[in-house]
């Protein structure tokens, strides 16, 4: 079953693919998935909550190399969805 990504989210396989103004995030529960985003959505209060939740769960130690966000990949689509509008 596929997932139209949004856009403004992209999914990228190696680190060199990060474009001027991006940032890595890894999201799900179990199986990370590797997201490039806007830095634009530090700004936002709704993505702002989601940091909290992994600051809580991770720290500041990020072992895959991106900020890890402990949400559902569909919650995080949703939510990087609204903020593109």
């Amino acid at each position: 079953m596929a997932i139209r990504m949004p856009r403004i989210i992209k999914k990228f396989s190696t680190a060199g693919d990060v474009p001027k103004g991006h940032f890595v995030v890894y999201v799900g529960e179990k199986q990370k998935k590797r997201f490039v985003i806007p830095i634009s959505f530090l700004s936002q209060p709704l993505f702002q909550d989601l940091l909290c939740p992994a600051e809580e769960e991770f720290g500041f130690d990020y072992p895959m190399g991106g900020v890890t966000i402990p949400c559902s990949e569909d919650f995080f689509v949703d939510l990087t969805s609204c903020l593109r509008k």
